[in-house]
């Protein structure tokens, strides 16, 4: 069996969202929201070292405020594009 590493102590900023996402994790599981959050940082630093980055996805896109509304624009309108049709009809 391996040493114990040295525990030390972060501070981070997160959402509101996300703090709540790990409280929910923590209450179901009972896993220490130490413990997660330590495995989440070493598993997403490994795969950032790991893959090659045009495969990785990012949780968040930020976007002006004219992409935003022509984003918001597309969904609304509900209609796939040809492209998107296309995309999944690959395979047929």
């Amino acid at each position: 069996m391996g040493t114990m590493e040295k525990e030390t102590q972060i501070s981070a900023l997160v959402s509101r969202t996300t703090k709540e996402l790990l409280e929910r994790h923590a209450r179901a599981t009972g896993v220490k929201k130490g413990h997660l959050v330590e495995q989440a940082l070493r598993h997403h630093l490994q795969a950032l070292q790991e893959l090659p980055t045009d495969v990785i996805v990012h949780p968040k896109i930020v976007v002006d405020r004219k992409s935003g509304e022509a984003i918001l624009k597309e969904i609304e309108r509900g209609k796939p594009n040809r492209a998107l049709r296309d995309l999944m009809r690959d395979g047929d």
